[in-house]
């Protein structure tokens, strides 16, 4: 291939130099622009249309277009590297200074080591000392003396921000806080940032350092206003703004927040903000709350709100070398856990799920915005990353709205029905139905006058909170009650119910539509198109279309400390962005990985922080390397409309609703255990009726038939034991019916562990589905000596399970499994030594 360095000259074939004039040059460059790889019939065209290209051969031009394409191929790769090697320079300065950090703390933990020792052996000296003065006085030093009085003048305001600002910088760049790295995240150029959480401290904090696309005025103007970004942020009021005289701001705010439970009380803050510039150039943004401490103004407390404490926080952004900014935050609150029951104090406590609620929040989002600049792309559903953006933001919202009932916002509470699980509250307000118009595809629209929310919050035992999300959202007929139609029927009289689980009869087109997609947080947006079934009220059938706008985040099960929300709102086909949405849906929120795992104390000794023994290892890598949480809490909250007319007999068809949408979560949980391996406890339905037992011995029959041996692995005698050593067999066994398309009819623990699935939803996958095109290509090949001598041995290959997730497996054996009669009932696979990629 010939190559060029100038644009005035190429080497053609020969290794001689064609020289061209600045006029051929630029229509050459014309044209590259128009067709940068003309075919040879273009490159003819090109010079009988260009008569200033007539003179130069065809192959020349050839060579020039050649030429041309490899200096843009270079440029875009040296502007690639050129971008990358900045981004690891201002990484590399990011992790010096966070090393620099470390040393100085190590170095005043050393200094505060030799300190306590040495008061250690004066008080030993003190003790034998008849005076009390020398005990007295001994580190009178280290007393701190109270702040002076302060007033709400701008004087005294003043000193407040400069304190907040001081001890804000020592906890983003100094000492002032122990930090340890966040559990399971590791710095690199293509993460999000350096992650950090409290050891040791009151309350709890959380710091990050990361690397973003933006000027550091965009990048303080997008973080004061956490709205935008913090999920649990109902919203910020900016009570008074103060200017100082070194050109910065002092805001006194009060900023709410959502409860993420039905278990506990939202939080409240009443907050000093202070920005300003930095004598480097670098903006800072630090607020604090205001108490009788600061002896500031103070806000007297809001009805049904916990009033929480915000310690010096804040936002340290510096520009980048080569544009962009290195942005440092610091989150520290003290949400006042003693209001809430103890089960949920743990993510009241926890500096892990701050850091992923608030610090990476904020991170996520200005890496978005970054994205979304530099990315403008349509997506196929025609909406562009900030709307969609918009639309995930709106249904998080109204479902936190709705799940935490504000009055300010029209909502009452009915009494209940003497049971205390499902609370139910409604709301007539006009605001609610401001634009609300659900119509259909029979043209059938909706009129209802009041919203009703039906909510509970339920624990749950040994299951992943995204296992058991994914699996919920890809088998919505394991939770929606098929008789909700017929107490649909007796509560609307005019009008279909905008109910939020219609009864599916199957899934229409699915448009997935990814926000965001990153090792540390997943997020989908799609809208789901189904056929629902109305019962009128004079009986008759109804078809008619029903689409969901649906938002699923936390699938990701190796982040620590995220919670799983599948949130949905029906929606017409002419739905618009600015269109009101009624979203329901639910949260789980794991527990048992809030817990901070280490101890509360600051560690004096620097060699005991190393010393780790071996069952507490063994209990951390087994909760690393399965990502189940024991505990997790969740919380449901759907909302109805209605007409206020029909109101009681809504409320009791909502109540009856969520409580058997909690049956069906409690069992698909107990199905999706790990902690259920190997037992038969909560399976002793479909597995302890006779037919279970003729069935597993037909299996293991047929396979010492065909095969000569017995089933390996298998050990007992007896039906019941032969039942329950099929159940906990280690390899995958599977049965499908011997039909033209083979569905699935039973599988052992693994072989449901394999497909993620639950026995119940088992019938609904077909066997083509769970392999790919190797495997289908295979198993026909191997199909007619399945059926002709009764068994054959597949080469090993991947699988699909029925959330999409790809299963490797060392080998499978397929064999015709045999009734009383010597017929073939149906088929059994056996999958072995498998494992999810």
């Amino acid at each position: 291939m010939s190559m060029s360095c100038k644009d005035g000259k190429s080497v053609d074939d020969n290794g001689k130099y064609v020289r061209y004039t600045p006029e051929q040059v630029e229509a050459l460059e014309r044209l590259y622009h128009e067709c940068p790889k003309p075919s040879s019939m273009r490159r003819q065209q090109l010079i009988r249309e260009c008569p200033i290209l007539s003179h130069i051969e065809p192959r020349q031009i050839k060579v020039w277009f050649q030429n041309r394409r490899c200096r843009e191929k270079q440029r875009k790769e040296s502007s690639r590297l050129q971008g990358v090697n900045r981004k690891l320079s201002a990484m590399n300065k990011l992790l010096m200074e966070e090393n620099d950090r470390l040393q100085k703390q190590v170095s005043q933990l050393v200094y505060e080591n030799g300190y306590f020792r040495k008061q250690t052996q004066t008080t030993k000296i003190a003790s034998k000392d008849t005076s009390c003065e020398s005990v007295v006085t001994s580190g009178q030093h280290h007393l701190t003396p109270q702040h002076p009085p302060r007033d709400a003048s701008p004087a005294g305001l003043l000193s407040i921000a400069e304190e907040t600002l001081t001890e804000f910088l020592s906890k983003a760049t100094g000492t002032a806080v122990e930090w340890v790295q966040m559990p399971g995240m590791k710095p690199g150029p293509d993460s999000i940032g350096i992650i950090a959480i409290s050891h040791g401290c009151t309350g709890m904090a959380a710091r990050a350092c990361g690397l973003v696309g933006l000027d550091p005025t965009r990048v303080a103007e997008i973080l004061k206003d956490p709205p935008s970004w913090y999920r649990d942020c109902r919203a910020v009021e900016v009570l008074n703004m103060l200017p100082t005289a070194n050109g910065g701001t002092i805001e006194l705010l009060y900023m709410q927040l959502y409860a993420p439970t039905t278990l506990a009380p939202p939080r409240d803050f009443w907050l000093l903000r202070y920005s300003t510039v930095m004598d480097d150039g670098s903006l800072v943004v630090c607020e604090r709350s205001l108490g009788n401490t600061q002896n500031g103004p103070s806000m007297p407390p809001v009805p049904n709100f916990v009033r929480a404490e915000m310690l010096p926080s804040g936002y340290l952004i510096r520009p980048c070398e080569g544009g962009g900014s290195i942005v440092h935050i610091v989150d520290h609150m003290d949400l006042e856990a003693w209001s809430v029951p103890e089960v949920l104090r743990p993510l009241y406590e926890s500096s892990a799920v701050l850091a992923q609620k608030t610090s990476m929040a904020a991170l996520r989002q200005l890496r978005q915005i970054t994205l979304e600049a530099s990315q403008p792309n349509v997506t196929n559903w025609g909406r562009r990353p900030a709307a969609l953006r918009a639309l995930s933001k709106k249904l998080s919202r109204g479902f936190n709205e709705a799940l935490n009932g504000f009055s300010s916002e029209g909502w009452s509470m009915l009494d209940n029905d003497g049971m205390d699980d499902v609370t139910i509250l409604v709301n007539s307000s006009p605001d609610k139905f401001m634009g609300l118009n659900l119509s259909f595809a029979d043209e059938f629209t909706s009129l209802s006058n009041a919203v009703l929310c039906a909510k509970a919050s339920m624990l749950l035992q040994s299951v992943t909170p995204a296992v058991l999300l994914r699996f919920l959202r890809e088998h919505r007929s394991e939770w929606v009650d098929n008789d909700i139609d017929a107490y649909a029927a007796a509560a609307v009289k005019v009008g279909p119910c905008s109910l939020p689980g219609a009864r599916v009869c199957n899934f229409g087109g699915q448009v997935i539509l990814p926000l965001a997609h990153t090792a540390e947080h997943e997020e989908l947006l799609e809208v789901i198109k189904l056929e629902g079934v109305c019962h009128s009220p004079e009986d008759v059938i109804m078809q008619r279309d029903m689409f969901l706008l649906q938002m699923c985040s936390g699938m990701d099960e190796n982040a620590v400390g995220t919670c799983a929300e599948l949130i949905f709102a029906p929606i017409d086909a002419s739905f618009a962005d600015d269109a009101p949405l009624l979203p329901s849906g639910f949260r789980i929120i794991p527990l048992d990985s809030a817990k901070e795992a280490s101890s509360p104390n600051r560690t004096l000794d620097l060699t005991s922080a190393l010393e780790i023994g071996p069952a507490e290892s063994k209990v951390a890598n087994d909760l690393k390397s399965t990502g189940v949480a024991s505990k997790s809490i969740m919380t449901i909250a759907f909302q109805f409309a209605f007409e206020s007319h029909m109101q009681e007999n809504v409320a009791s068809m909502a109540r009856k609703y969520v409580r058997s949408f909690i049956s069906s979560v409690q069992r698909v949980a107990l199905a999706l255990s790990p902690s259920h391996f190997g037992s038969l406890g909560g399976l002793r339905l479909p597995l302890g009726t006779p037919e279970a037992h003729t069935l597993a011995r037909w299996i293991c029959q047929s396979y010492r038939h065909y095969l000569g041996v017995e089933l390996p692995k298998l050990s007992g005698e007896g039906s019941e034991s032969v039942l329950e050593s099929l159940w906990q067999h280690s390899d995958a066994i599977i049965c499908c019916s011997a039909k033209a398309l083979p569905v699935f009819t039973f599988a052992n623990q693994a072989g449901l562990d394999m497909l993620e699935t639950t026995l119940v939803a088992l019938q609904d996958i077909s066997l083509e589905k769970i392999f790919d095109e190797h495997g289908r290509k295979n198993l026909c090949s191997e199909f007619p000596q399945i059926m002709q001598q009764g068994f054959a041995c597949l080469r090993g290959g991947i699988c699909l399970s029925s959330m999409g997730r790809p299963v490797s497996y060392e080998k499978a054996v397929a064999w015709k499994v045999l009734n009383e009669e010597d017929n073939a009932h149906c088929m059994s696979f056996m999958f072995v030594n498998w494992s999810f990629v």
